[in-house]
C-alpha cells in the first residue's frame, strides 16, 4: 500500500475532508498518494510499541490506549516498526 499525504509530516489538515501540503503551499486530500517530498510523520501506527485492537484504536505498550493516527513525535518511548 502507497503512503497517503496524511502520514507526511508536511501535511496540515483544514478539515476532514482536504489538507495543505506545507512545501508545495496547495489543497491535498488526506488520502492522495504521497510525493517526492514524503516524509513519514512519527505515529502510533508506526510504533514498535503499537498494538492494533480494533479498526480504529489500539494499545501502546507503554500508554495505554491509543489511536493508530495519533501524532507521536514527542513521545518518548516512540520507536519506528518496519521503516523501509
Amino acid at each position: 500500500m502507497p503512503d497517503s499525504c496524511k502520514d507526511c509530516k508536511f501535511y496540515l489538515p483544514v478539515d476532514v475532508i482536504k489538507g495543505l501540503c506545507k512545501l508545495e503551499k496547495n489543497s491535498i486530500l488526506p488520502d492522495d498518494v504521497a510525493c517526492d517530498n514524503f516524509e513519514r510523520q512519527p505515529k502510533c501506527k508506526f510504533c514498535s510499541h503499537y498494538l492494533p485492537e480494533k479498526e480504529y484504536l489500539g494499545k501502546c505498550s507503554e500508554a495505554g490506549l491509543a489511536y493508530p493516527d495519533m501524532n507521536a513525535s514527542k513521545c518518548a518511548s516512540f520507536e519506528w516498526y518496519n521503516q523501509n
